[in-house]
Protein backbone atom coordinates (compact mmCIF):
# COMPACT_ATOMS: atom_id res chain seq x y z
CA UNK A 1 0.00 0.00 0.00
CA UNK A 2 2.80 2.75 0.68
CA UNK A 3 4.70 1.46 -2.52
CA UNK A 4 1.22 2.44 -4.20
CA UNK A 5 0.65 5.68 -2.71
CA UNK A 6 4.63 7.00 -3.13
CA UNK A 7 4.15 6.37 -7.32
CA UNK A 8 1.10 7.87 -6.96
CA UNK A 9 2.11 10.74 -5.02
CA UNK A 10 5.62 10.75 -7.57
CA UNK A 11 4.43 9.93 -11.09
CA UNK A 12 1.37 12.07 -10.54
CA UNK A 13 2.98 15.17 -10.60
CA UNK A 14 5.59 14.21 -13.16
CA UNK A 15 2.54 13.19 -15.56
CA UNK A 16 0.77 16.62 -15.00
CA UNK A 17 3.84 19.27 -15.44
CA UNK A 18 4.29 17.11 -18.62
CA UNK A 19 0.86 17.99 -19.55
CA UNK A 20 0.63 21.39 -18.63
CA UNK A 21 4.00 22.19 -20.52
CA UNK A 22 2.82 20.00 -23.75
CA UNK A 23 -0.54 22.58 -23.79
CA UNK A 24 1.47 25.80 -22.80
CA UNK A 25 3.54 24.78 -26.29
CA UNK A 26 0.38 24.35 -28.52
CA UNK A 27 -1.04 27.23 -27.05
CA UNK A 28 0.64 29.86 -24.48
CA UNK A 29 1.68 29.95 -20.86
CA UNK A 30 -0.63 32.36 -19.83
CA UNK A 31 -2.88 30.82 -21.35
CA UNK A 32 -2.10 27.36 -19.53
CA UNK A 33 -1.50 29.39 -16.64
CA UNK A 34 -5.22 30.86 -16.55
CA UNK A 35 -6.70 27.45 -17.34
CA UNK A 36 -5.32 26.17 -14.16
CA UNK A 37 -6.84 29.05 -12.34
CA UNK A 38 -10.22 28.85 -13.86
CA UNK A 39 -10.44 25.60 -12.94
CA UNK A 40 -9.02 25.89 -9.26
CA UNK A 41 -11.96 28.84 -8.48
CA UNK A 42 -14.43 26.70 -10.38
CA UNK A 43 -13.72 23.61 -8.63
CA UNK A 44 -13.93 25.45 -4.98
CA UNK A 45 -16.91 26.76 -5.71
CA UNK A 46 -18.47 24.08 -6.72
CA UNK A 47 -16.87 21.87 -4.02
CA UNK A 48 -18.55 24.43 -1.35
CA UNK A 49 -21.72 25.11 -3.01
CA UNK A 50 -21.76 20.59 -3.03
CA UNK A 51 -20.67 20.39 0.41
CA UNK A 52 -23.40 23.05 1.90
CA UNK A 53 -26.06 21.34 0.48
CA UNK A 54 -24.54 17.12 1.71
CA UNK A 55 -24.31 18.80 4.54
CA UNK A 56 -27.90 20.03 4.73
CA UNK A 57 -29.30 16.79 3.27
CA UNK A 58 -26.78 15.67 6.28
CA UNK A 59 -28.80 17.15 8.94
CA UNK A 60 -32.01 16.54 8.11
CA UNK A 61 -31.56 12.58 7.79
CA UNK A 62 -29.97 12.77 11.56
CA UNK A 63 -33.25 14.72 12.61
CA UNK A 64 -35.46 12.53 10.87
CA UNK A 65 -33.38 9.48 13.11
CA UNK A 66 -32.02 7.89 9.63
CA UNK A 67 -28.37 7.40 9.41
CA UNK A 68 -27.00 9.43 6.75
CA UNK A 69 -25.02 6.76 5.02
CA UNK A 70 -25.26 7.82 0.96
CA UNK A 71 -24.88 11.20 1.98
CA UNK A 72 -21.58 10.62 3.72
CA UNK A 73 -20.48 8.99 1.06
CA UNK A 74 -21.45 12.08 -1.02
CA UNK A 75 -19.13 14.12 1.31
CA UNK A 76 -16.77 12.05 0.90
CA UNK A 77 -16.54 12.37 -2.70
CA UNK A 78 -16.44 15.91 -3.13
CA UNK A 79 -14.23 16.79 -0.37
CA UNK A 80 -11.70 14.29 -2.55
CA UNK A 81 -12.97 15.90 -5.41
CA UNK A 82 -12.38 19.25 -3.75
CA UNK A 83 -8.41 18.63 -3.02
CA UNK A 84 -8.11 17.49 -6.42
CA UNK A 85 -9.66 20.62 -8.17
CA UNK A 86 -7.57 22.58 -5.84
CA UNK A 87 -4.21 20.54 -7.31
CA UNK A 88 -3.06 22.09 -10.48
CA UNK A 89 -3.36 20.05 -13.69
CA UNK A 90 -5.64 18.71 -16.16
CA UNK A 91 -6.05 14.75 -15.03
CA UNK A 92 -6.43 16.15 -11.31
CA UNK A 93 -9.49 18.21 -13.05
CA UNK A 94 -11.04 16.15 -14.62
CA UNK A 95 -11.51 13.90 -11.88
CA UNK A 96 -11.86 16.43 -9.67
CA UNK A 97 -14.89 17.29 -11.50
CA UNK A 98 -16.58 14.09 -12.19
CA UNK A 99 -16.20 13.45 -8.11
CA UNK A 100 -17.82 16.67 -7.44
CA UNK A 101 -20.87 16.77 -9.92
CA UNK A 102 -23.76 14.72 -8.73
CA UNK A 103 -24.49 12.61 -11.26
CA UNK A 104 -20.66 11.49 -11.82
CA UNK A 105 -20.23 11.06 -8.47
CA UNK A 106 -22.88 8.33 -7.83
CA UNK A 107 -20.35 6.12 -10.53
CA UNK A 108 -17.69 6.49 -7.98
CA UNK A 109 -20.65 5.90 -4.48
CA UNK A 110 -21.10 2.19 -6.70
CA UNK A 111 -17.34 1.81 -6.89
CA UNK A 112 -16.68 2.27 -3.01
CA UNK A 113 -19.73 0.55 -2.12
CA UNK A 114 -18.75 -2.52 -4.03
CA UNK A 115 -15.34 -2.57 -2.48
CA UNK A 116 -16.45 -2.06 0.78
CA UNK A 117 -18.97 -4.87 0.55
CA UNK A 118 -15.77 -7.19 -0.79
CA UNK A 119 -13.81 -5.73 2.04
CA UNK A 120 -16.48 -7.09 4.48
CA UNK A 121 -17.63 -10.67 3.01
CA UNK A 122 -13.82 -11.14 3.09
CA UNK A 123 -13.39 -10.14 6.31
CA UNK A 124 -11.18 -7.75 5.81
CA UNK A 125 -13.20 -5.64 7.64
CA UNK A 126 -14.67 -4.91 10.74
CA UNK A 127 -17.28 -2.41 12.32
CA UNK A 128 -17.21 -1.98 16.12
CA UNK A 129 -20.59 0.00 17.67
CA UNK A 130 -19.75 1.75 20.48
CA UNK A 131 -22.56 2.67 22.78
CA UNK A 132 -22.88 5.81 24.58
Amino acid sequence: MLFKLILLFTITPIVELYILIELSQVTSVFTTIGLVLVTGIAGAYLAKSEGKAILTRIKLELNEGRVPGNQLLNGLCVLIGGALLLTPGLITDILGFSLVLPGTREIYKKLIKRKLRQMIETGNVNFYFKKW
